[in-house]
């Protein structure tokens, strides 16, 4: 009877885990139309060819790619029962998080400063396509810190015992992905022009 509920848990694991990487495989696609959108856009004539990625666009990719290292080891350290290790890089990366939000709009400020708005006279359909990405970015960005503080809630329970961490591995998931989703929107936003 033991036998049967492990491996029913197995099962659910699975199929939690599934569902995850079904979700990301569709924002994935999501993400990857409205690139595609953006390189079929630049050949309109009113196009900005002069743009320049903001500065605290640059802050943002270094605090992800930190913040993906951090969740990572925070993963390992739970997975060895090192709980406080654990916790304090949990938080570290909440934190990096929060301050990632904080450099995109620091980001928009740039663009605005420099005269191009999201809508109106004063926008542009480049800083407008730029607003759109980087905002639907954010906004997954916010899940993945909504996620991080169940993780650390959790933790913080000690729920994730006995090898029981799929809430930690769910979450690092999904974190490691927006990341990645940065990474990539930065570079190309940086190569297409």
């Amino acid at each position: 009877m033991d036998l049967t509920q492990g491996s029913e848990q197995i099962k659910v694991n699975r199929a939690k885990k599934n569902m995850l990487w079904f979700g990301l495989i569709s924002l994935t696609m999501s993400f990857a139309g409205l690139t595609s959108a953006y390189v079929v856009s630049k050949e309109r004539p009113d196009w900005l060819t002069t743009f320049e990625i903001p500065q605290a666009f640059y802050i943002s990719l270094a605090l992800i790619i930190c913040s993906s290292l951090t969740v990572h080891f925070a993963l390992l350290s739970i997975r060895k029962q090192k709980n406080r290790l654990g916790m304090l890089l949990l938080i570290s990366t909440f934190i990096m998080g929060v301050l990632f939000v904080f450099f995109q709009f620091e980001g928009f400020s740039e663009i605005i400063q420099n005269g191009y708005n999201f809508t109106g006279p004063t926008s542009s359909i480049t800083t407008s396509f730029i607003y759109l990405v980087v905002l639907l970015h954010v906004a997954h960005v916010f899940a993945g810190l909504i996620s991080l503080l169940v993780v650390i809630y959790n933790h913080y329970k000690l729920k994730y015992e006995n090898g029981k961490t799929l809430g930690v591995e769910l979450a690092a998931t999904f974190w490691h992905f927006v990341d990645f989703v940065w990474i990539y929107l930065f570079l190309f936003l940086y190569f297409v022009k």
